[in-house]
């Protein structure tokens, strides 16, 4: 995500998970963001159960949409 990103979105992180949450829900999906960590460059975030390709997929697509965020560094694993 690199160092920049990663600090934009710790310093709300609290309310990218509930805006995160609050769109996977309304897509219909049953997997739910529990918590974010940083570590050094990253931001990993974990989730309430084992995800789908897509689920992934949509969660990256979420974390691209915020505002203030350089989506060219965003990756997932």
């Amino acid at each position: 995500m690199g160092k920049e990103n990663s600090n934009k979105f710790m310093g709300s992180a609290s309310i990218y998970i509930t805006n995160i949450n609050r769109a996977l829900r309304n897509i219909k999906l049953d997997v739910l963001a529990d918590y974010v960590q940083r570590e050094s460059t990253r931001v990993i975030i974990v989730i309430n159960k084992v995800a789908s390709l897509s689920d992934l997929q949509t969660i990256e697509n979420i974390i691209k949409n915020l505002e203030n965020i350089n989506s060219d560094n965003i990756e997932s694993l």
